[in-house]
């Protein structure tokens, strides 16, 4: 899918992560000045040079999305080399080891072995940590770099959420609380701003294997994970979805021209997860 964003500044937080490099590649190639945003510098810089060397434009900018100073900043050396925003991608998230519990259903035997992590055993910090990274993480970067958007009456919102956000996933209780506030949120900012000009959307992938979830998905030897095969199992087209077949959907939602009247929505993209109820 080719669309036209030239001239256009895209802003992509989580910029130098699995799914968003390729998001900000997809961006640059439709004609984008694309903001790379990551917290850690070095990985925002491979993507911008991998662009760079295509004959795209983007630069690398530090920046952490849960400490409000640190977006400022990232606003400003955005402006000072692009301009104002036109397009933000929320992609900055994850999930952690330290807010994932052992067992899919409560066991006695897990709550009571001290070498397992039980539900009870989760800490409220980890909780925190991976809650607000997915949620804190898209109410900052919006507050400051929308506000580009507000001045000039145009923009465009796109907010990662995921299968979470419909049915929560075991094991992983503030990942998948988190994402379903990312969904309710995306519908909150897309009526707040529905007169102003400025569309909000999220996608929701299905799963991808990514370094995010690799401990999940994979044993240490390669081989898949009992996880994973309850995954294909329960995905229709029994396979995890590569990178490039979001960017359909991510280059529909930031295009005004093909998605002008489309806000609010979360549009899953998951191979049949979300329709398959198993049997």
């Amino acid at each position: 899918m080719k669309v036209d964003l030239t001239n256009k500044v895209a802003v992509v937080t989580g910029a130098g992560g699995v799914l968003c490099s390729r998001f900000a590649v997809a961006l640059a190639e439709s004609g984008a000045k694309v903001a790379l945003l990551n917290r850690t510098l070095s990985k925002a810089q491979t993507v911008a040079d991998e662009i760079k060397a295509k004959g795209g434009e983007a630069t690398a900018f530090h920046v952490d999305v849960m400490d409000k100073e640190s977006v400022i900043k990232a606003h400003e050396e955005v402006l000072s080399v692009y301009g104002k925003c036109d397009i933000l991608i929320n992609g900055a998230g994850g999930n952690n080891p330290i807010a994932t519990c052992d067992d899919e259903f409560f066991s006695e035997e897990t709550m009571l072995d001290p070498d397992k992590k039980s539900f009870f055993d989760l800490g409220e910090d980890g909780f925190t940590k991976v809650f607000g990274l997915n949620i804190v993480g898209v109410l900052l970067p919006t507050q400051v770099f929308v506000k580009d958007m507000a001045e000039r009456k145009s923009g465009v919102i796109v907010n990662i959420s995921s299968m979470n956000a419909f049915t929560p996933l075991t094991k992983i209780p503030a990942y998948s609380a988190a994402k379903s506030a990312v969904s309710n949120f995306t519908q909150w900012l897309a009526v707040h701003f529905a007169k102003s000009g400025i569309r909000c959307n999220a996608i929701a992938p299905g799963f991808f294997s990514t370094a995010q979830n690799k401990a999940l998905l994979w044993n240490e030897d390669g081989t898949p994970t009992a996880r994973t095969g309850k995954i294909l199992r329960n995905t229709p087209m029994d396979r995890f979805g590569e990178p490039e077949e979001l960017l359909g959907t991510l280059l529909w939602l930031c295009d005004d021209s093909a998605s002008g009247f489309v806000t609010g929505v979360v549009v899953p993209v998951d191979g049949g997860f979300s329709a398959y109820s198993g049997v």
